[in-house]
């Protein structure tokens, strides 16, 4: 162990100088570096950065766990995730680049002409992204208390002090560039182990296309043990909670503060678009690769580790079982081990995977650092957003219009490491499973900012109190919805607190349109503008008529 424990520290104190490096060679010297990088990052650099800051700790560690664990169910995550970036490629991210401002908050209070909205919505970006990195550093906790072996609360607290350091000194310019980094990692790390283990049961270094044949030896393992087939759907949950719980991450994909504004470090809509599709392309990597693990791993259990005796089991059991993620009881006293009487946590199927295939002490290794990358990159996302939420939307724009450069920065940056400590001490004693923590800030997001912003881009008739209303009330009805589901056992359709999005969202789309459509109609001005976001760059829509911009000149 000590051998291994010296490899993984190297790793990761190699990467993590990598990051910090980067983040003081790019460091932010005026606000727009600070919050948008300058709107100068290339298309496929931005594309890495956005599937770094997308592909958290939930995704990296806990993806391909749910996956073994839920089977078909389990490619809700899958598809909710990754069909979340086709809406936001295809309806909000240009039209929102397009209209050129430094967060989300600020789109919402000038698209519908109120303040009040506006700081609804910075206070909803605050509370989205708090829920969301209380996720992101339990789940860093998890992996620095593993390699470091100190318990989960000290390695937390190291979490918050890296993160604060580089998140405050760069700003958005330098995360960006350390989250390219970061991708690169991790995603190297995620690869590796799972091709090796491709070659090892299939003879073929493409994961994608062999673990097809595992699955088909699993179903016939399945059948000989009498168990629920893997490849069965809808066996853990309703057919109602998979669509909702896919509803609820794809629109909370396209509603999220912190994704959005990766959108506005580019330079034009079309580059915009381009992100979207690049980002896609990295991001299927590892959720294309998700489902390949949770095959192998599974199966390397079923045929390796069940049906051999207790005392000859293989050495790799014994490290996790004391992290207590991981528990083998001889309940029927046999002294073989059943496929039943195996209790594995969601959320070590990846971290024990290159030691479950016996790969060596370097890929152990580089996959911590790979997951470090992946809570990290995640993170310092959210705290830009939270930092921006705080000194843009409410101290610039709402008390101190007249603040200079410096004392913004300077404000965005305190805002920054009192944000991270705070949510280091919820992280502390976190109120659920990493994955069930993101969840809901998904359907937070489906019910408050994907209403506001589909709507603002698509329907110019939206106003103020309309969307006031929309965005209190869906809120409201999805927080009480997960806190009935999960709390006081009530559900409709089947469908628990992870899926609470689709209430939401429903309720605030009606609310907003009923609202808008008994107030006055927004300014003509107002309406030109949501009709001009539809049309590309060159061109500007005013008074009904399409104008070439080089004609106005």
């Amino acid at each position: 162990m000590d051998g291994q424990f010296t490899v993984s520290l190297i790793l990761i104190v190699a990467t993590f100088s990598l990051y910090i490096g980067i983040a003081i060679f790019n460091r932010a010297r005026a606000t727009s570096d600070f919050y948008v990088a300058g709107r100068g990052v290339p298309p496929v650099f931005n594309g890495m950065a956005i599937g770094a800051d997308w592909m958290s700790a939930a995704s990296f560690i806990g993806m391909a766990g749910t996956v073994m664990a839920l089977g078909y169910d389990g490619l809700a995550y899958i598809m909710g995730w990754t069909g979340g970036y086709l809406l936001l490629t295809f309806l909000l991210a240009p039209q929102l680049r397009k209209y050129g401002r430094y967060t989300v908050p600020e789109f919402i209070g000038d698209r519908y002409r109120s303040n009040t909205a506006r700081l609804i919505a910075a206070i909803a970006t605050i509370i989205i992204s708090f829920t969301y990195s209380v996720g992101q550093l339990s789940g860093s906790g998890v992996v620095i208390g593993r390699l470091l072996e100190v318990n989960t609360a000290t390695g937390t607290m190291i979490g918050v002090v890296l993160i604060a350091f580089y998140s405050a000194m760069g700003g958005m310019k330098g995360i960006t560039w350390t989250q390219v980094a970061q991708y690169l990692v991790l995603i190297v790390a995620y690869l590796i182990p799972v091709i090796f283990m491709s070659l090892q049961l299939t003879q073929n270094p493409a994961p994608w296309l062999s673990y097809g044949q595992i699955i088909q030896e699993l179903q016939v393992l399945d059948q000989q043990l009498g168990i629920t087939e893997y490849v069965v759907p809808f066996t853990e949950a309703t057919k109602w909670q998979f669509l909702a719980l896919m509803f609820t991450l794809m629109a909370g994909t396209a509603g999220l503060p912190h994704v959005i504004v990766r959108f506005y470090t580019v330079a034009t809509m079309k580059a915009a678009r381009w992100s979207g599709a690049w980002a896609l392309l990295f991001i299927g990597l590892l959720y294309l690769s998700a489902p390949a693990y949770a095959a192998f791993s599974r199966f390397i259990l079923m045929t390796e580790v069940a049906g051999s005796s207790l005392t000859s089991l293989p050495a790799w059991t014994q490290a996790w079982i004391d992290t207590g993620e991981l528990s083998l009881a001889d309940s029927n006293g046999d002294g073989i081990l059943q496929w039943t009487e195996i209790m594995i946590s969601n959320d070590i199927v990846v971290m024990a995977t290159p030691e479950i295939a016996n790969l060596g002490v370097f890929i152990i290794g580089l996959m911590a650092a790979g997951a470090m990358a992946a809570a990290l990159s995640t993170a310092g996302g959210l705290m830009i957003a939270i930092s921006a939420a705080l000194s843009h939307d409410i101290y610039f724009r709402s008390i101190n219009p007249n603040a200079s450069e410096k004392k913004r920065l300077a404000v965005g940056r305190w805002s920054i490491v009192l944000a991270t400590v705070f949510a280091g001490l919820i992280a502390l004693n976190p109120p659920g499973a990493i994955t069930q923590i993101v969840a809901w800030a998904f359907a937070l997001a489906s019910g408050s900012f994907f209403p506001a912003l589909f709507l603002g881009v698509w329907w110019k008739r939206a106003n103020g109190p309309g969307v006031i209303a929309g965005m209190i009330v869906g809120l409201t009805v999805t927080l009480s919805y997960i806190f009935a589901a999960k709390y006081g056992g009530f559900t409709i359709l089947g469908i628990i607190d992870t899926g609470a999005g689709v209430f939401g969202a429903t309720a605030a789309i009606l609310t907003n349109i009923i609202v808008s459509l008994s107030t006055a109609p927004p300014t003509q001005e107002a309406q030109d503008e949501v009709t001009d976001l539809r049309y590309p760059e060159q061109v500007q829509y005013k008074n009904g008529e399409v104008w070439l911009k080089e004609e106005q000149k």
